[in-house]
């Protein structure tokens, strides 16, 4: 077998087995969190199952069943004193009648478990973030424009004026607050630029940016553009300032063969500053096939280079680009130790703002935009390639959505059972178990609908990188040719 497939083939595993490690550790610490609070309880625990659905394989201990289901949409906890959920647990044989009953305070701890676990597990990995060190940059750090795009291209395949430009936003300006809301990142930027809900007189997108230049603070009504193939999102065509440098270089791509290597920092192309990670791109779109002369610093001292561009097909559009076969990143990256508390907090805003922006009517964010099962498996699967750092930001991020997520006062959600319990406390008496059943039923079938729904579009997403990921490797000539 030749070296290069049992390589790539050992990094796919690697890659798998991360994937499988923290996404099923997720959804597993969730649900110990519940087996856990009910064994504490003294609630009565049947069965144990990470996944739905038919089982793989299962073991018995203590007279609990443990097993692991075919459909990885989550897990559960078999708890028939708590609540039946038989279409999606699967039904008990225990007498619940024989068992004593559950109090209030314990259902809610048991149900409430599951997301502190989740926390809890966030917070660690989050400990181990803020002790080891995560790698940050001035574009990370910064909300210093670095480029204003003069066009957009739209779905159509047209190009629009920029909004930036027309806004008379300029290369330098420092952008202070976006709807009023103020921001430390450009991160934040393009998130409350993307999840933004102002309208303009004719209904379209607006945003209200406050940004320093010279000293002076200025106001700018901007009305952005919904751009995209798959989901049209709010872009108003600015790039954060930043030191450019190459991060890895193609084998036998244009950028080796003309004896670039990774740590270079690129600082003119034909005469044109850098300043910004996505100028190569951006320049190559209309430079085409022409050779492009670089200026760069390898070592503190000033090079230049002519590189050919070569050609490939866009795997969406199908039309003619042009790479030199670089990865880019910022030429100023530090280790910054950020507090655990913080990271928990930012990941919840990150989770906030989407869900606002999805109950916004006056926002483009739809339900095609969210992810399910498929879509975190692949943004998983992405950050694994990236390296174990990535997976565990992730991670993190993923436990705190569940989190938030499970305690929606939804039934058939954790919140939801609560919500249940929380009314038959009120009332003096459990609610009758017809109107539960059926009010579970109808949520678990819209569940269900919304995650084959959101599935499709995971799926035509994962595609579409597919795709372009085959076309940069057919964009490299094979050895020997």
């Amino acid at each position: 077998m030749p070296t290069d497939l049992l390589h790539a083939l050992a990094n796919n595993t690697w890659t798998w087995f991360l994937v499988v490690l923290f996404f099923s550790g997720s959804i597993f610490v969730h649900e110990l969190g519940h087996f856990l609070a009910a064994r504490w309880r003294g609630a009565h625990v049947e069965r144990f199952s990470i996944g739905f659905g038919p089982k793989i394989f299962s073991w018995y201990l203590n007279g609990v069943e443990y097993r692991v289901s075919w459909i990885p949409l989550g897990g559960y906890v078999l708890l028939p004193q708590l609540a039946d959920l038989g279409p999606l647990e699967g039904k008990s044989t225990a007498e619940v009648a024989k068992l004593p009953p559950i109090t209030y305070r314990s259902k809610v701890i048991i149900f409430l478990a599951g997301a502190a676990f989740n926390i809890l597990f966030a917070f660690a990995l989050a400990c181990l973030v803020w002790f080891h060190g995560q790698p940050s940059s001035d574009e990370d750090a910064t909300t210093r424009i670095g480029y204003v795009r003069a066009t957009l291209d739209m779905p159509d395949g047209k190009t629009a004026p920029s909004p930036a430009a027309q806004a008379g936003l300029q290369v330098g300006d420092t952008i202070r607050a976006i709807d009023g809301k103020s921001v430390s990142t450009f991160s934040q930027v393009e998130e409350f630029i993307i999840f933004g809900s102002g309208r303009g007189p004719n209904n379209e997108p607006k945003a209200e940016i406050t940004f320093e230049r010279n000293g002076r603070t200025q106001d700018a009504t901007v009305f952005p553009l919904l751009v995209g193939t798959e989901e049209k999102i709010r872009d108003i065509g600015v790039e954060p300032a930043a030191k450019v440098a190459i991060a890895s270089v193609t084998a036998d791509s244009a950028a080796a063969a003309a004896g670039l290597q990774p740590g270079d920092v690129i600082t003119q192309v034909d005469g044109q500053p850098v300043g910004y990670l996505g100028f190569m791109s951006d320049y190559l779109k209309s430079n085409h096939d022409k050779p492009v002369h670089m200026t760069f610093l390898r070592d503190g001292h000033q090079q230049t280079v002519d590189v050919q561009p070569r050609k490939i097909i866009d795997p969406e559009t199908k039309a003619e680009i042009f790479r030199i076969g670089v990865s880019l990143h910022n030429a100023t990256e530090t280790i910054i130790h950020v507090a655990p508390w913080t990271q928990l907090k930012d990941a919840v805003l990150s989770i906030w703002l989407p869900l606002v922006s999805l109950l916004d009517r006056h926002s483009d964010i739809h339900t095609s935009s969210l992810s399910g099962p498929i879509g975190i498996v692949h943004v998983f699967h992405v950050a694994a390639e990236l390296g174990l750092y990535a997976v565990i930001m992730l991670t993190i991020l993923i436990n705190v959505n569940l989190a938030i997520f499970n305690l929606l006062p939804v039934p058939v959600l954790d919140g939801g059972q609560i919500l249940f319990a929380t009314i038959s406390k009120i009332r003096g008496h459990a609610l009758p178990i017809n109107i539960v059943a059926a009010t579970q039923g109808v949520f678990l079938v819209l569940l269900l609908s919304m995650i084959l729904y959101v599935s499709v579009f995971d799926v035509r997403r994962w595609v579409v990188d597919a795709k372009e990921e085959k076309a940069m490797a057919a964009a490299a000539p094979q050895p020997g040719k």
